[in-house]
């Protein structure tokens, strides 16, 4: 039976509920996104991940834009969707506050009616509403924007007119869809703060959805990274930092991560190769270090105990102050270095090169 209960029934003023999400949801005939979480009020939750993982379509779920297939989404005690006891609530009867990739704020209407928009949609006097709409202006720091048109406001203005109207409703959940995305580099950096400060301050829980790994680690308690539909990982932005499982999550923490099988200080990788650590271990690990930790020869060097192996130049990439290599070997190994030495050592594809870590800059954990 589909509930069809009022916008807000059972939510008092400033409540903050837990969520439940137990989510089984299929996107065509050959999509399936299968993911449970729990999370505390005045906690955010980053779901973190390349395109086509299932970020979007989880959130979808969440607001109500996308029925499960199977599951359960539980807000505090009221059960929103579980399709084995043919429960739904449509989107405008959840507690649920959406800031959209691209806002999607209404050309039409001042900035001050977005705001008050769904309040008015619940039914609120105008009077209260504008109010209401008024004061959270003032908090996203707007006051003086209330007459304007969406058209007229900067990208970071638009996000932040976005973000007041999904909280003026004072929701019980809180879903974000890439809201820094649509800024540039430097507007990013401000609005970031921003919305760590108001996300700081909201009672309720917080669903992020992102693909950048900056805005996952500022903003977010805890991290669930999606490829394929399926949770690869989920934890402590610092931990999954430390500890990476797949490759996507080392290239998005800036890692060297390989899987292998230790007996003391010794790791036999997957895929061949060996690396020796500092840590003994025994069983099935990963051994993790930096591209700052690479260090390039022309010739076998010779020194300190270290790992040393022959490779391959296969890309070479300008990244900020430094320049990555990309090397082929056994294993693969991504370095950075100076722009000096890619001049020095001819870093051009192609050329042949030793690599070369020291043992104590690697790190071991269990697989």
């Amino acid at each position: 039976m589909t509930s069809t209960a009022p916008a807000g029934a059972g939510i008092r003023q400033g409540n903050a509920m837990s969520l439940h999400a137990d989510l089984d949801v299929r996107r065509g005939a050959r999509f399936r996104l299968r993911t449970r979480f729990d999370l505390e009020p005045g906690r955010t939750l980053a779901l973190l991940g390349p395109n086509g993982a299932g970020k979007s379509t989880a959130l979808r779920a969440l607001a109500g834009l996308q029925p499960l297939a199977a599951g359960r989404i539980r807000l505090g005690d009221r059960v929103l969707d579980a399709p084995e006891d043919r429960t739904f609530v449509r989107p405008e009867h959840r507690s649920v506050g959406v800031v959209f990739q691209d806002y999607l704020l209404f050309g039409h209407l001042s900035v001050l009616d977005n705001v008050a928009f769904g309040l008015r949609a619940r039914g609120v006097p105008r009077r209260t509403a504008q109010r209401r709409a008024r004061d959270w202006l003032r908090r996203v720091g707007l006051a003086d924007h209330d007459r304007r048109r969406p058209r007229s406001l900067s990208g970071g203005q638009a996000q932040r007119v976005a973000l007041a109207r999904a909280l003026a409703t004072e929701p019980a959940l809180l879903l974000l869809d890439e809201p820094l995305a649509a800024l540039d580099a430097g507007t990013r950096v401000h609005i970031r703060s921003e919305l760590r400060r108001h996300l700081g301050d909201y009672p309720g829980a917080c669903v992020l959805v992102t693909h950048d790994p900056l805005d996952a680690m500022v903003l977010a308690d805890e991290l669930l990274v999606v490829e394929n539909g399926e949770v690869v990982q989920q934890g402590r932005p610092a931990d999954i930092a430390r500890h990476p499982r797949t490759d996507y999550v080392a290239t998005l923490v800036g890692l060297n991560v390989y899987r292998g099988r230790a007996e003391g200080t010794l790791v036999d990788l997957v895929g061949g190769g060996t690396l020796t650590t500092a840590e003994p271990a025994h069983g099935e690990v990963f051994v993790a270090f930096p591209p700052t930790a690479v260090s390039l020869h022309a010739g076998r060097p010779d020194g300190s105990p270290r790992n040393t192996w022959p490779v391959t130049v296969a890309g070479v990439e300008q990244h900020a102050h430094t320049v990555r290599v990309r090397l082929a070997g056994t294993p693969d190994v991504l370095a950075d270095v100076t722009p000096a030495a890619v001049a020095e050592l001819d870093l051009t594809e192609g050329n042949a090169l030793w690599a070369a870590v020291k043992a104590t800059e690697t790190h071991t954990y269990p697989a």
